[in-house]
């Protein structure tokens, strides 16, 4: 796992290795950004994401799809940033491009109320 560069340890970089043991065996939602570096859109988002994984104290992983672009193929991840929540390894939600923290909250907060309520 690698740290994402500029977010102090709040969000952790996976690999397609980790993927499965991380994301989709996590008994709790978990938020993870398809990201590249070079992207200006992803660089603008780096921020936003480490707002709100402060906020929630709730993990949030990222993939480089330039590092591990089967992930991203496997998901269907067409545009960067995108961020998919998965919630019982299955994807609960998604954002497209740059978002607010406030929207990235709400989608986590359903996913998290979802899986508190057992909701499928």
């Amino acid at each position: 796992m690698v740290t994402y560069p500029l977010t102090m340890k709040t969000i952790t970089e996976i690999s397609e290795a980790e993927f499965e043991a991380t994301v989709l065996n996590a008994a709790f939602p978990v938020a993870v950004s398809f990201y590249a570096p070079w992207s200006r859109h992803c660089q603008v988002m780096e921020p936003v994401l480490a707002e709100a994984a402060k906020a929630t104290g709730s993990p949030f992983f990222c993939v480089n799809v330039s590092r591990y672009p089967g992930l991203s193929g496997w998901y269907g991840v067409e545009s960067i940033p995108t961020v998919l929540f998965f919630r019982k390894g299955e994807i609960a939600d998604k954002i497209v491009g740059v978002a607010s923290k406030e929207e990235i909250l709400g989608k986590l907060k359903v996913a998290e109320l979802e899986t508190a309520n057992n909701l499928d």
